[in-house]
């Protein structure tokens, strides 16, 4: 009961248009004097600090904004020029662009919704342009995106690793493989799907 007290004071915190940071704050504190625990809040300030001052968390902001200065630069209208010299010619087209646009710009931002904020915008609109159904390039963008935190750096690895004790340079390694194997099933997915419905796709450049 006062578990579901707790998330639906939150959830009002919420809704009334309050930042998620400041509405779970004034939540925790709330129930620690309700609760009369007032006293575990003089710990607040610290664990604050400290909560700034981790080494490991810090790559969190750089990924960040590592991806939005290459949005802003065009960055990623040319990853997308190069992945489309690349496989362009594939079945499949500008569905297997996605995908290995994705792969090259999930090393740079680690999230998956960067990826799809900063390449997504501009695939899409590729893809409709080109014949593709609005909802197929949608299911294509969406699902490519999610290779964004597998392959290294990865912003969830990072928090796993921070939170756990874990090396994060040793799960960086383990998601190679994993993150190889999503392209590539993708890739597969995409060109069968091509060909079913005659998507078309770029010529060869010799």
């Amino acid at each position: 009961m006062l578990t579901l007290l707790i998330f639906s004071v939150l959830l009002v915190l919420i809704m009334i248009n309050l930042p998620i940071a400041v509405a779970m704050a004034l939540t925790a504190v709330a129930f620690f004097v309700g609760l009369d625990n007032s006293s575990l809040l003089t710990m607040l300030p610290q664990r604050m600090y400290a909560s700034t001052t981790g080494f490991t968390l810090l790559a969190i902001p750089f990924f960040i904004l590592a991806g939005n200065l290459m949005n802003t630069g065009g960055v990623t209208s040319r990853i997308f020029r190069f992945a489309k010299a690349v496989v362009g010619h594939v079945p499949g087209g500008l569905g297997q662009v996605c995908v290995i646009a994705n792969v090259i710009f999930s090393g740079m931002s680690g999230s998956a919704i960067a990826d799809a904020a900063g390449l997504g915008q501009v695939l899409h609109k590729a893809m409709v342009d080109n014949g593709f159904k609005p909802k197929v390039s949608a299911a294509i963008v969406a699902s490519a995106a999610t290779i964004g935190p597998i392959i290294p750096p990865s912003i969830p690895f990072v928090l796993y690793g921070a939170l756990t004790g874990v090396s994060v340079g040793k799960l960086f390694l383990a998601g190679f493989v994993p993150g190889a194997l999503m392209a590539i099933a993708m890739m597969i997915a995409i060109a069968c799907l091509a060909k079913k419905n005659n998507y078309p796709q770029a010529e060869k450049r010799h």
